[in-house]
């Protein structure tokens, strides 16, 4: 049999990971996973996320257990595994050599729409917490250790033309294209993580990607800091988009 593909796109919060996870989700040869990491993050860091303590109870919080899970057989017996990932979920104290078995992926935000919205449940957010340093960091490891340029997309370019990045992203990926990635049924999903009732009630009602909307509110003073140094991250990743200097770049 051939080996399944086992896609792991990394992205920080307040993204568009959820509705990039439906349009995988609604490909008949792939399952999804949500975030397999997060019961370890929230066990080892003690953050008051909403519903932690359900988190770890109802999800893998022994990170070797869930790597040997997404390593291992794919439910459903389908071809391709998409792994939704947060980078800062990627801690320190996990192994790295399991990363080889995946293709990876990248999807990125612009700061300060991020920030300003992240704000809002994390009052004083970290660089850390944004998971870009960690999106940098991988990024570069997949580069030295495969020689090769991963995907980068970004939330707005994906809102303005999804199926324009989807294709390029699917070969990139060297998966093929279906149009079943444009939309989805609404609703709840058995793959979604228990967080879901805390996070997902916008994109549950949603059957595709949504118009991108411009976000004109202001950073905090105390942020600014903060933006400064997301900024600089989130420019190394938006020079490596598909088509902007990336792979796929014409």
């Amino acid at each position: 049999m051939t080996e399944p593909i086992r896609i792991a796109m990394w992205s920080g919060p307040r993204n568009i990971s959820t509705a990039m996870m439906r349009a995988w989700a609604n490909r008949p040869d792939t399952f999804v996973c949500d975030e397999p990491l997060y019961a370890h993050y929230l066990q080892k860091t003690g953050y008051d996320h909403p519903g932690a303590d359900e988190v770890i109870a109802t999800h893998e919080p022994d990170w070797r257990k869930a790597v040997a899970w997404l390593l291992g057989p794919v439910p459903g017996g389908k071809s391709i595994f998409y792994q939704k990932h947060m980078a800062h979920h990627l801690l320190p104290g996990i192994g790295r050599d399991w990363l080889g078995a995946l293709t990876h992926a990248f999807l990125i935000r612009e700061p300060r729409e991020m920030i300003t919205s992240l704000a809002k449940i994390l009052p004083n957010p970290t660089a850390e917490a944004t998971g870009l340093p960690q999106q940098v960091e991988l990024f570069e490891w997949v580069r030295v250790k495969t020689g090769k340029t991963p995907p980068v997309i970004e939330a707005r370019d994906v809102l303005d033309d999804p199926r324009r990045v989807l294709i390029s992203l699917c070969e990139c990926l060297d998966v093929p294209y279906t149009d079943a990635m444009l939309s989805w049924p609404s609703g709840k999903r058995e793959t979604d993580g228990v967080w879901a009732k805390h996070w997902y009630a916008n994109v549950e009602k949603t059957t595709t990607f949504q118009p991108y909307i411009p976000k004109d509110e202001p950073i905090p003073p105390r942020l600014e800091g903060l933006l400064e140094r997301c900024q600089a991250d989130y420019n190394v990743l938006y020079a490596q988009r598909l088509g902007q200097g990336g792979v796929g770049s014409s």
